[in-house]
């Protein structure tokens, strides 16, 4: 045990990176069991830093995290037009307004925990990214119900695939990623 761990056991003192460490290897057990048993990440999965076992942990989390948030879009949208007789597009709007809560606090706090950004201004950022994929969102799924015949609702989930990769991307190289300086 390294003199920060006893400290942390004694209660002298929380060391954050220790703490993070800890945090990061139970999750990552949790991670590995709801996927039926892989290693995804901690000591021997890959290591740390970007690559290896926390970058698993990572796109891991961000599926969960992002599986869910699209779920409750599509749900939001599909509940509008069905039971409140709402137009498509309009539904959208509430459905991305409502994932983006669930999105932003599962990547904060899961997908891209430890991360060092203040809440605050990660969460600029994640809205930043959030509604520039929403603009191309609502582009695509306009322009796709005016050319096609398919439901509104398989065309929407198609959508929210499609833009998922870009959002992975810019929310692990922008948005959660920590400035150098003090």
């Amino acid at each position: 045990m390294n003199p920060p761990q006893r400290r942390e056991r004694d209660g002298r003192r929380v060391d954050v990176g220790v703490q993070a460490e800890i945090v990061d290897r139970d999750a990552n057990r949790a991670v590995g069991r709801a996927l039926g048993g892989a290693r995804c990440g901690g000591a021997g999965a890959g290591g740390g830093g970007d690559g290896g076992g926390n970058g698993r942990r990572r796109l891991a989390w961000f599926i969960v995290v992002g599986s869910l948030a699209a779920a409750v879009h599509w749900s939001v949208v599909v509940g509008l037009v069905r039971l409140a007789d709402w137009p498509p597009l309009l539904a959208n709007v509430i459905g991305w307004m409502v994932a983006f809560a669930v999105s932003f606090s599962g990547h904060h706090h899961l997908s891209f925990r430890a991360h060092g950004v203040r809440p605050g201004l990660s969460a600029l950022r994640f809205f930043a990214v959030s509604f520039s994929g929403f603009v191309v969102n609502e582009t695509a799924y306009a322009l796709l119900m005016h050319w096609s015949d398919l439901r509104f609702d398989l065309l929407l989930a198609g959508v929210l695939v499609a833009v998922a990769g870009a959002t992975y991307w810019l929310s692990r190289h922008w948005v959660f990623l920590r400035s150098p300086g003090p």
